[in-house]
Parts: structure tokens; sequence; C-alpha cells
């Protein structure tokens, strides 16, 4: 069992993270796909996950992905973080091949994916010290202020909550300071009002540092929340078939749902998740 349940997030201390914050903050960040396809071979059978898939994301920008279950939605993801090979076509960072994983890429997965032998400052500061920079655990803490853990430094992942692990978690994305953050469905696994808090701590974090973060979701609040863009996928094989603006005012707070725009925003993305889930229900019983 958790010794904290507490999920009270603490802003870092003013001109705190000034360093750290003009390190990532930049015209950095950009990605760009061109003709992306990726497929895998299963039981003797080519499947195609993603079909020939083009875009770009400005430095800078919150873009969120949206798709029905299977739409290929995480193997787009991987493939910009570099643990999938695009079967044709090419993915470039600030016009660099992304060839492989990186530092200049930082992901955040729905599991609490910490080293559980670690403690929360060993954690954040293993990337820094593998990156062989200086003073890790001074880089550690500072992101872990950041996040508002300070005081758990020295706490155990299983001594901490969900909602407190996976903090850590965007901590330890951050410590490298990537040019772009890629987060996989990551509050999936919280219960609702963790979800939420969640939410508004990473647009405030996200507000500081200003990087280019991709963001996987199945909820549609989430991705009209967060989002500068929301990119909808087709049923399998997956392919962006809407590219939505989100044109609502920073900095967004809870009562932000009340607004006409995130309703009418919310209905134009329902109705296009309705549209696939249907297709993909259709394949399935196919």
């Amino acid at each position: 069992m958790s010794i904290a349940t507490q999920d009270v997030f603490v802003p870092a201390a003013e001109g705190l993270a000034d360093e750290a914050a003009m390190q990532i903050r930049s015209k950095q960040g950009k990605i760009e796909m061109s003709e992306v396809s990726v497929s895998f071979v299963k039981a003797g059978r080519r499947l195609s996950a993603v079909s020939e898939t083009s875009l770009a994301v400005e430095p800078g920008q919150f873009v969120s992905i949206l798709g029905p279950s299977g739409c290929g939605k995480s193997t787009l993801l991987n493939s910009v973080a570099g643990y999938i090979t695009p079967t044709t076509g090419a993915i470039t960072i600030d016009g660099e091949p992304v060839n492989g994983p990186g530092p200049d890429r930082g992901m955040v997965f729905q599991q609490y994916s910490l080293f559980p032998w670690k403690t929360v400052r060993q954690n954040v500061a293993f990337g820094p010290r593998m990156l062989g920079r200086s003073k890790p655990e001074s880089i550690a803490d500072t992101f872990i202020s950041m996040v508002g853990l300070s005081k758990f430094s020295d706490r155990y992942p299983k001594e901490l909550s969900g909602g407190m692990q996976q903090r850590v978690g965007i901590a330890r994305a951050l410590a490298n300071y990537p040019r772009v953050l890629l987060m996989d469905e990551p509050f999936g696994a919280l219960d609702s009002q963790t979800r939420h808090m969640m939410q508004e701590n990473l647009l405030q974090i996200w507000s500081e540092f200003g990087t280019t973060v991709m963001f996987v979701t199945h909820d549609i609040d989430e991705a009209v929340f967060l989002s500068d863009r929301i990119l909808v996928m087709s049923a399998s094989p997956g392919r962006i078939i809407a590219d939505i603006q989100v044109d609502l005012p920073r900095p967004r707070d809870p009562d932000i749902t009340l607004d006409e725009t995130y309703i009418n925003l919310r209905r134009l993305c329902h109705e296009h998740i309705r549209a696939e889930s249907l297709k993909a229900f259709e394949q399935q019983n196919a």
C-alpha cells in the first residue's frame, strides 16, 4: 500500500527553473512526418497499422492524437520516439532524421515506468547521469521541485500514489531537456479526480517550458482541454482524417468546459470518433 496518497501540486518557487526552462524553450522541436506507413508481420500475414501519414508539428505546440482503439495512435507515437522504424516514409525532428531513440525526445508511458529500486531523486537523475551532465542530482532536484515532490525525493516508487509516480515520470522525461515530449495515455490509469488535477499540472509545466508535446489519448475532453491541435485518426490502418484547431484561450481552467467553443469542439471530435469506432467494430466482426 502506498504510504503517500496526497496528490497536491506545489508550484516551483519563482525563478527556480528559469535556467532549465531556458534550455528547453527555443525554436526547436519541429516534428515532420512524410508519407509514413508502418506494417507488421503476424502469423504469416502482413498487417498495416499506420497508412501514409504526413504532418508537421510546430515548435512548442501541444498536439493530441485521438482515434478508436487499435487505430495506430501509439504506433505513430513510438515511431516518433524511435522505438518503431516506419516501413515507408520518414520522420525528422528539426530536420534531423529519426533513426532510433534519443535524449532529444522524452517519453512518458501509461504505466509508471520507474526503477523500483531507485528513489525519486535517483530515478530523475538517471538520464542526466547517463548523458554525462554535471551534478545530475542537482538537475533532478530542480525538476522534482517543479512537479511538487521535493518532500518525497528519498521515497521509493512503491511509497507513492499513482499520480505522484506519474509526476516523477514527467520530471524524469524533462530532466534530459528534450526538444519533444511524447506522452502515451499518461493519465489513463488514474482515477477521474487525480486525472483532472494532473491535466492542470501538465499545462502549468508545459507553459513554463514551451516544449513540443505529442499526447495520445482516448479521452475527448482531455484532448480539447489540453491541446492547440487535435489530430483524429481513422480506423485501422490509421491515417489522419481531421486536423482540428483548438481556439480556446490560455491559461485554461475547468470552467472552460462550459464555453460554447469547447462544447462545439467536443461535439466535432465525438462525431469523428463515433464514425471511426463503428468502422473499427465492423472490421473486427468481418
